[in-house]
């Protein structure tokens, strides 16, 4: 269900084999589930989503073993144990992988050695997709492979080739990540009304970054605004004893996805936002959130993180610390690996105040814009050291550490 008012949504039998059968060709067309033994990990903690069930549909149609895990502290050790040779999951597993990975390196001493060879995996990723990698990156990138990217493909269990995600955008970084270690994850695009998937990435015909070509039997066309909208024999009837919400929902007979969009010369869909999520600033500029937000995730210790400004004459950030990750930067930063969320929040550390590259890339996007501020507001950092630092290094991205939500609470 949505946040805000609950929906019901009337969606025949028929119509759900059909996305079911359409996406397990696609499986079986790369090969991933070709070989014996096959094995699908279902890295979930719910599955009351239709997008959920279409997966572990998909899984059994085809055939082959399904985990089904919704431990993600652990997530990696399950990897190990089952072996698997596709993941259906959500982004926020992938970054925990990535994470996990990351800060293991650190503990061991090799943080700088990791982060180059994530920089070079990402950049040997775009390369070789435009086709321009270049004699010294593919050495690098043969060079990591062997200290690290090997590694990680072992802790994934040594024979996983790809991966599904949905839910929520994945982001280029981390597709472009996995991609070079061996595993192509696919992004799809679909909703609860569409029968979960519209468009989705092929294992021989993707694009990072997108989130795929029109599957068959569906039509995707984008409004004046933007706004991508769909019709098919996927697309729901109605809103179960709604029919308010039902003709809202419609521009004839085609459905309103309230979702931005973008497609490329060759057909690939790239989602850019919700419609009533872009904020417009006090100078009138508008910010798409995710592009902001996807970067400040890729720290470590970061859980959540929510772009806020609309009105005002700066974007600021609401970021939730991570308690599986924190406690582990903290003893690496010398400090006490019990402290609470509460009190690291508090806790203006140089380490905290100074921003990584990827940080930095997001506040650089919203500089390149004619709006521009310099403005902190008091209620950003209590510590006048931290509200110091944003002032010299982030006049842009405000980042809001809460002492009182989880990662859970959002």
């Amino acid at each position: 269900m949505h946040l805000g008012e609950e929906r019901a949504w009337r969606i025949a039998h028929g119509v759900a084999q059909s996305a079911v059968q359409v996406i397990e060709g696609h499986v079986r067309d790369a090969e991933w589930l070709a070989q014996r033994e096959e094995k699908v990990v279902h890295g979930q903690e719910r599955l009351e989503e239709l997008g959920r069930h279409i997966q572990m549909l998909v899984a059994i149609e085809a055939r082959v073993e399904v985990g089904f895990t919704g431990d993600t502290k652990n997530i990696v050790a399950t990897f190990g144990q089952f072996k698997p040779s596709l993941i259906l999951s959500v982004p926020r597993v992938f970054e925990k992988v990535y994470n996990s990975a990351r800060q293991s390196a650190a503990d061991g001493g090799k943080g700088k050695i990791f982060d180059a060879a994530a920089e070079t995996a990402i950049a040997y990723s775009e390369a070789t997709q435009s086709g321009n990698a270049g004699l010294v990156l593919k050495l690098k990138h043969t060079l990591f492979d062997k200290l690290v990217y090997g590694k990680l493909r072992a802790a994934l269990g040594g024979r996983c080739e790809g991966a599904i995600s949905g839910g929520a955008p994945l982001g280029a970084r981390l597709g472009h990540f996995f991609h070079s270690l061996g595993v192509t994850i696919l992004e799809g695009y679909g909703l609860t009304e569409t029968t979960a998937p519209a468009t989705v990435n092929l294992a021989k015909k993707s694009k990072i970054g997108t989130v795929g070509p029109v599957l068959p039997g569906v039509g995707v066309r984008l409004a004046e605004d933007g706004e991508v909208e769909v019709r098919g024999i996927n697309v729901f009837k109605e809103y179960w004893r709604n029919p308010e919400a039902t003709a809202a929902a419609f521009d004839g007979d085609w459905f309103k996805t309230g979702d931005l969009g973008s497609f490329d010369d060759e057909g690939f869909l790239s989602i850019t936002g919700r419609k009533k999520e872009i904020i417009v600033t006090a100078g009138g500029k508008n910010v798409a959130p995710a592009v902001l937000e996807d970067p400040i995730r890729a720290n470590p210790i970061v859980g959540q993180v929510v772009v806020v400004g609309d009105q005002k004459p700066f974007i600021a950030a609401l970021v939730t610390l991570d308690p599986e990750m924190l406690p582990t930067w903290l003893a690496n930063n010398g400090l006490p690996g019990d402290m609470s969320l509460k009190d690291a929040a508090a806790m203006p550390t140089a380490a905290m105040r100074k921003p990584a590259p990827q940080q930095l890339a997001a506040v650089n996007m919203v500089r390149r814009g004619p709006t521009r501020s310099t403005h902190v507001p008091k209620t950003a950092a209590e510590s006048p050291s931290m509200t110091m630092a944003m002032e010299k290094t982030m006049p842009i991205i405000v980042l809001l550490v809460s002492k009182c939500l989880t990662s859970a609470s959002l």
